[in-house]
């Protein structure tokens, strides 16, 4: 009986129907021959799980497991094609391939009815050197490349969301083109800080925890009591307006409901931080969790980086940098969802390591050869008993 490759296991997350059809709809495949945006991902993912770093070494890893490739609905690769489909291929079918997967990471919560925290931040992808700086270099800052702009569901563990900006965007422009969800909610950084945009998370029923910066203007309404077991944390929790409704700049500031300012003490003498939020319910020591949580959004960026090709590209372009990154998010997700379907329990890193060293063994026929072993050994050991008996 045939038995499907652990690298076939992962890939099961994202339907090979659900590929063709998006495919289809934005005409990938127009103008290739024999190798098809399915084929080419198969292959940016491999070069993700198998940690490839060029195109040679990924022709020659990918091409020594020819008898997998039918039952992957691959074949084998050649660099100068790859290179070709990297600078050329719609990277939007890749675009659309990760939002399927980063959809159904949250299907269950919102199944449940659970409510949802969302982390937002962005981080830099550093493009030096020949072919990246014919792209990138009008465009730096402090860093030279692109940002890559995430939303984060921190139940699930995985984003839900991912876009691409020239490096001088403002993370906060970026943010305003956002969906927002109602009743879930929003922790962000000081990258965000737009008075306005927080008016209109609040007008649309959603809620945030944020940061205000050291200069701005508050009038104190009301002071909240802070109960005693949170004293050493909580250092204050006040109810606050913003008593400059123009900024300056010919700007005009429409945040007039009431926010919350939570003063929390940060250990080794460090000033405390003062967070900012709609919300008026929830309790201070909730709200500064909230805050701590979005830590794990820089986890995500970090552990990316530091398990996934993400650091040297296959291609110079910017589409073939778009293509790689998004695979690498495939890659994420697909490695996440394998490791709920399959109730793994150790670390996405460790699964990882685990899957890398067995892409190409058959899990199911490994089980199958272990089950008769022991049965062979069971018989032994009865003929044995059997024959001291006698």
């Amino acid at each position: 009986m045939f038995r499907i490759s652990r690298f076939h296991d992962v890939l099961k997350a994202l339907p090979r129907g659900v590929f063709d059809r998006l495919v289809a709809e934005q005409g990938a495949d127009k103008h290739s021959k024999r190798f098809g945006s399915w084929h080419h991902l198969v292959a940016m993912v491999y070069a993700h799980l198998a940690s490839v770093s060029s195109l040679r070494a990924l022709e020659t890893s990918f091409n020594s497991q020819s008898n997998h490739h039918y039952h992957l609905g691959a074949g084998p690769i050649r660099r100068s094609t790859l290179a070709d489909a990297n600078e050329r291929r719609n990277a939007q079918v890749f675009a659309l391939a990760a939002q399927y997967l980063m959809t159904g990471a949250c299907r269950q919560l919102r199944r449940d009815g659970k409510e949802l925290l969302y982390l937002l931040d962005s981080t830099s992808i550093t493009l030096k050197g020949p072919g990246f700086d014919e792209w990138t270099l009008s465009n730096r800052t402090r860093t030279q490349g692109l940002k890559v702009h995430v939303l984060y569901a921190e139940q699930a563990a995985a984003p839900v969301h991912c876009s691409f900006t020239a490096a001088n965007v403002n993370d906060v422009d970026e943010g305003k083109t956002l969906s927002i969800e109602p009743r879930a909610t929003y922790v962000f950084d000081k990258g965000y800080y737009d008075f306005n945009w927080w008016a209109s998370l609040d007008a649309q029923q959603a809620r945030f925890v944020t940061r205000f910066k050291s200069n701005v203007a508050l009038k104190v309404l009301a002071q909240r009591e802070v109960p005693v077991q949170d004293r050493e944390t909580i250092l204050q929790d006040a109810e606050v307006r913003f008593s400059n409704r123009s900024p300056g700049g010919r700007r005009r500031n429409h945040y007039t409901k009431p926010l919350r300012r939570i003063l929390v003490n940060r250990p080794g003498g460090e000033p405390p931080l003062s967070l900012a939020t709609n919300d008026l319910t929830s309790p201070a020591t909730e709200i500064a969790e909230r805050y701590r949580d979005r830590w794990r959004i820089e986890l995500f960026f970090k552990w990316i980086k530091q398990h996934l090709k993400i650091k040297r590209f296959l291609g110079r372009s910017e589409n073939a940098v778009r293509i790689q990154i998004l695979c690498a998010l495939i890659s994420y997700l697909l490695l996440s969802l394998y490791q709920r379907r399959t109730g793994a329990r150790q670390s996405l890193w460790m699964l990882m390591v685990e899957v890398q060293a067995t892409l190409f063994q058959r899990p199911g026929l490994e089980a199958e050869r272990s089950r008769r072993r022991r049965e062979r050994l069971q018989e032994i050991n009865q003929r044995q008993g059997q024959l001291l008996i006698a």
